[in-house]
């Protein structure tokens, strides 16, 4: 519920033209600038500046995206850390019939809510393959 309430607070601020899809523990995000999002814990306070380099493309309104092999190199999201949080709590149920077996067991994930700051897609430029001598001619 508090998620939720976060994405409504950021919708409609901000350039909405660019997006990036990130990776960050172990799952991938596709965001937009002032985006809020729940990742996987990650350490640091409220208030706290986190840098994501785990850029899979990167893209702009009307242009083509740029894909990454397997990252994009040069790219990073940049991001603030709203706070520490656990998500809702799902409950395990193991049950065997005819055997009087019930286990129940619950668990809660904690999570992390950041705020999408920036998005720079500068991406290393290659370098030109540099021009073979010619033979000479003796």
């Amino acid at each position: 519920m508090r998620l939720l309430r976060l994405q409504q607070q950021a919708i409609g601020k901000g350039n909405r033209a660019m997006y990036a899809v990130i990776r960050t523990g172990g799952k991938q995000y596709r965001v937009n600038k002032d985006d809020v999002i729940a990742v996987e814990r990650l350490d640091g306070e409220a208030g706290d500046k986190v840098k994501f380099d785990d850029i899979l493309l990167v893209g702009e309104a009307g242009k083509e995206p740029k894909i990454g092999t397997p990252t994009v190199s040069g790219a990073s999201v940049s991001a603030e850390v709203i706070g520490q949080d656990r998500a809702d709590k799902i409950t395990v149920v193991k049950f065997k019939r005819r055997k009087n077996y019930h286990r129940t067991k619950g668990h809660q994930q904690h999570q992390t809510f950041v705020r999408i700051t920036d998005i720079s897609a500068k991406a290393a430029a290659k370098k030109a393959a540099p021009k073979k001598a010619e033979a000479s001619e003796e």
